[in-house]
């Protein structure tokens, strides 16, 4: 009996990677992660198997995506912390496309994200150029997916703005807070991604959805869905990072970076292209009302934690 062909994941027991190898599983595909937990609780009852990125070892790099039809790339970190930074997330993805490339592996489909630039002063979307440029010169068939902000069940930002807004008087926003976001559904982000490792031609694509909201517009929008209207707070981009990290003392995270501040005001998540997901983020916050908010979302609690499944964490 012939076993179906082999696609690599990595961080399918994490969050956009489990969503992408959920719908290859869907579609009787064999499914194989790459992850920095592969101790983490097993979302597939064992489906998927497990092994960890040696990324300090070629060998065992490449011998992990050996017989692999398409590698889907959604590692990366969100910010610098002591043991995770953007450089070494960048250098260790180098070695995973010219792993990918030594293996045979027909197609890459990399997550990036809008406006990247490689003379950007931050750092994020700096590194993130490098990453697109170097795969696009790799000769890999591939397919570079840009998207802004995710929202779903295991989301940060849409799931702490609402934890914000049920526990504060007043909700801070930094500046005018007209800048835009365009979020995108992260199962809508998974079929694409899916339905790109079937293509052939390389595509870059910018991954929004179908909403445009001003920061503002999207917590005020938050705050009505969960009842929970606050008034919202013009701050300056330094009071509003102070006072992120005040909270980020109390709930022991790394709440917002200035670059993300910077980039958030910049217009670097909201793009002029035409939506690729269609899920709109009012209707599935509508939908989660009743929980959406009720936990915070921690990023260094995931990042430390790397036993316990990613939704027991919020």
């Amino acid at each position: 009996m012939t076993l179906p062909e082999l696609y690599v994941v990595t961080g399918a027991f994490g969050y956009s990677g489990r969503y992408i190898a959920r719908r290859l599983l869907q579609a009787g595909a064999r499914v194989r992660t790459l992850t920095n937990s592969p101790g983490r609780a097993n979302p597939f009852a064992g489906r998927v198997e497990s092994r960890p990125f040696h990324f300090d070892d070629r060998a065992s790099l490449v011998e992990s995506l050996r017989g692999a039809r398409v590698l889907y790339n959604t590692y990366w970190v969100r910010f610098n912390q002591a043991g995770f930074k953007h450089a070494t997330a960048v250098e260790n993805t180098l070695k995973l496309f010219e792993a990918a490339r030594q293996a045979g592996v027909r197609r890459v489909v990399h997550v990036s994200i809008t406006n990247p630039s490689s003379d950007s002063p931050l750092e994020y979307f700096s590194g993130k150029a490098r990453l697109e440029q170097a795969l696009i010169e790799s000769g890999l068939s591939h397919a570079i997916l840009r998207p802004t902000v995710l929202f779903g069940k295991e989301d940060i930002l849409i799931n702490n703005i609402a934890w914000l807004l049920r526990r504060f008087p007043f909700f801070g926003v930094f500046g005018s807070g007209r800048y835009r976001l365009q979020p995108i559904y992260v199962d809508d982000l998974a079929d694409l991604a899916v339905k790109e490792g079937a293509e052939v031609e390389n595509h870059i694509i910018d991954a929004i959805g179908p909403e445009t909201f001003t920061y503002r517009e999207l917590v005020e929008q938050i705050g009505s869905i969960i009842g929970k209207r606050r008034p919202i707070v013009r701050l300056s981009p330094t009071v509003g990072y102070v006072v992120g990290c005040i909270i980020g003392r109390l709930v022991g995270d790394v709440v917002i970076t200035r670059e993300e501040i910077e980039g958030l005001m910049a217009g670097l998540l909201c793009t002029d292209s035409p939506p690729a997901g269609w899920t709109k983020l009012t209707d599935w916050a509508m939908e989660h009302r009743e929980t959406l908010g009720l936990r915070y979302a921690g990023e260094l609690a995931r990042r430390r934690n790397t036993i316990t499944a990613y939704e027991e964490l919020q």
